[in-house]
């Protein structure tokens, strides 16, 4: 494991107050249900396995595969998500590990878990190599590990494009999250050392919003990402400006009608076998 400095310590600060802020177990809640069970489904999850779950958030897919009688480990930067989500887990009478940590710096043995997994979470560590050496690093030889990325050309690769517009400078060595949705950018990533049984790119349906410009509101409300960078925004004078660009981004990528909206957000399911 890497050492860590004291930049990575502040921004990592920043980082856990970012995903803290808003409400974004509610839009877990609302939206984004669906995808830990696909996750969990695709990596073949079942009962006896150790599971390692990075950066889980509220448990979306950790939840799902403890009920499969896996013996999970919930993982993640902010604490706050990781208590929303033990109470969740209490509520469904499951039992599971909760324990805060960084993607980038797993507090772990090497080859620890027979399924190291990560839904629409490990993307979001800023150093995408050093994140991608910890999961291969944590999964046993002849291990699975799985992963569900929103991609660089889908409607969330587009958020962040729209977004970056609006942020500060990304800090040195960081990438865009949705890279790891790219095929190419995650063989990269993890070279020979997994040995890819699957890449599939499925689709979210989203129906939760009545008119187009609610989801941008939804998220200016409770996604912390959204929520930082238009307050980045509104302290350089342009959050008028923002707001205008992401109403004409929900109208865009709106596949309903103006009274009952419909959204399409791609994602890549990635299952391999850690050589």
């Amino acid at each position: 494991m890497s050492a860590i400095t004291d930049a990575d310590r502040e921004l990592k600060a920043k980082h856990r107050a970012m995903w803290a802020s808003g409400n974004y177990p509610e839009m877990v809640e609302t939206f984004l249900l669906p995808l830990g069970p696909r996750l969990v489904q695709a990596c073949n999850i079942g009962a006896g396995v150790s599971v390692l779950d990075v950066a889980a958030g509220t448990g979306n897919a950790s939840i799902p595969a403890a009920q499969r009688g896996a013996y999970v480990t919930a993982t993640d930067l902010t604490p706050e998500l990781l208590q929303a989500g033990a109470k969740l887990a209490d509520a469904a009478g499951t039992e599971l590990t909760w324990t805060t940590a960084d993607a980038e710096h797993l507090p772990f043995q090497d080859e620890s878990f027979d399924i190291v997994m990560s839904s629409i979470g490990v993307m979001f560590a800023p150093h995408h190599q050093q994140a991608a050496d910890e999961l291969a690093r944590v999964c046993r030889p002849g291990g699975t590990i799985g992963l569900l990325s929103w991609t660089p050309d889908g409607m969330l690769g587009g958020l962040f494009r729209l977004m970056g517009q609006f942020a500060p400078p990304p800090p040195a060595g960081a990438s865009p999250p949705p890279l790891w949705g790219s095929e190419t950018h995650l063989q990269g990533l993890m070279g020979d050392r997994v040995e890819w049984r699957s890449m599939e790119r499925q689709v979210l349906d989203i129906t939760a919003f009545q008119r187009p410009r609610d989801y941008g509101e939804f998220f200016k409300a409770r996604y912390g990402p959204t929520i930082g960078i238009r307050a980045n925004a509104e302290r350089n004078g342009r959050a008028d400006e923002f707001d205008a660009a992401l109403d004409a981004f929900c109208e865009e990528w709106n596949t309903g009608t103006e009274t009952k909206a419909r959204f399409a957000m791609e994602y890549l399911l990635a299952v391999g076998t850690r050589v």
